[in-house]
């Protein structure tokens, strides 16, 4: 996930015209900017997306529309060729019909918690690895359920002020991390945490 110097993954105020809240857009230049193309910064984004079995995402990290579906035909965020290429499980309260994209992306809504979502996404992914890729309330009920091994962090020196803060509600101390790697880029620190159980 990135991250702001100050510890939110999203900006105040999110909405359609915000998705990632107010100055949360600056949080993601190092993959959109002109260094996406910085060794670094590929391999990070080749590590999130390439050989990915599945992923996990909330609502909000899909799409704008919030409570009921009520008939929209809102596809994501992500165009008609969205990045993942894999199975997509995205958390929600409001039930809806898969949504299959071009590019091997079928999006499926996970109405019975992050538990549920992770067994689906185990069963799709096989050996390869499962991407929880936010926002940050997904994130938090992963690690709270011990479904995380790993934890990857964008640091930007960015301080957003408020918004929505990745570890936000955790007990103290947990999760226990171990830091394994480090690699530099321009105006990001890509760091890489193992959790410890």
């Amino acid at each position: 996930m990135s991250i702001s110097a100050d510890g939110y993954v999203a900006g105040p105020d999110q909405s359609a015209e915000h998705p990632l809240g107010r100055g949360g857009e600056q949080l993601h230049g190092w993959h959109l900017g002109p260094a996406k193309d910085h060794p670094a910064n590929r391999q990070v984004v080749s590590e999130m997306l390439d050989d990915m079995g599945a992923t996990i995402m909330g609502r909000n990290m899909f799409g704008p529309v919030r409570g009921e579906w009520a008939g929209s035909d809102w596809a994501g965020w992500w165009g008609d060729v969205p990045p993942y290429h894999c199975p997509v499980f995205v958390l929600t309260h409001y039930p809806h019909e898969p949504i299959e994209l071009r590019g091997g992306t079928t999006f499926h809504f996970v109405t019975d918690g992050i538990e549920s979502a992770y067994a689906r996404a185990r069963d799709a992914a096989g050996d390869r690895p499962i991407s929880i890729a936010g926002g940050a309330s997904c994130a938090r009920q992963a690690i709270r359920a011990g479904l995380v091994d790993e934890i990857d962090l964008q640091l930007n020196p960015v301080i957003l002020g408020s918004g929505e803060r990745l570890f936000d509600g955790l007990p103290a101390g947990e999760p226990g991390l171990e830091l394994v790697r480090v690699l530099e880029a321009p105006g990001v620190a890509h760091l890489r945490y193992r959790v410890i159980r």
